[in-house]
Formats: structure tokens, C-alpha cells, sequence
């Protein structure tokens, strides 16, 4: 797998939750961080998502804000 993303995190699924038309995708990094994602459900289905699979969280942005109080 080739990807111009240059912020690949491998991690396990720890769980998928299916709605109408979006699945919502947890997953869970090595250190134990979570990365949370809203896909289509067909999206999930096709790539077959399921709690302990192995998958990538793919984080592709031309800009990153930063905030304080």
C-alpha cells in the first residue's frame, strides 16, 4: 500500500458501531490512544471492520490548528 498521507497509525479495532448510513470506527494504537472515525457504512462493510481486526487510521490535512484557553 502506497499513500501520499505522510500520518499512517497501525491499530486494532476495538470497535465498529453501525448506524443508517455511518459507522462510527474506533481505533486503538498501540500506546493505547484511541483515533475515532465517522465512515459510510458501506465504506466499513466493504473493508470488512470488526472488533480486533488490524487497520490503519490514514490522516491526510493541509493545516492543523492549535488552540488555548
Amino acid at each position: 500500500m502506497k499513500l501520499s498521507a505522510r500520518n499512517v497509525l497501525k491499530g486494532t479495532v476495538k470497535s465498529v458501531e453501525h448506524g443508517a448510513v455511518n459507522s462510527e470506527v474506533v481505533i486503538q494504537l498501540p500506546g493505547g490512544q484511541e483515533i475515532v472515525s465517522i465512515i459510510t457504512k458501506s465504506s466499513a462493510e466493504s473493508l470488512r471492520l470488526s472488533a480486533g481486526k488490524d487497520a490503519y487510521a490514514v490522516i491526510k490535512a493541509s493545516e492543523v490548528m492549535i488552540a488555548t484557553e
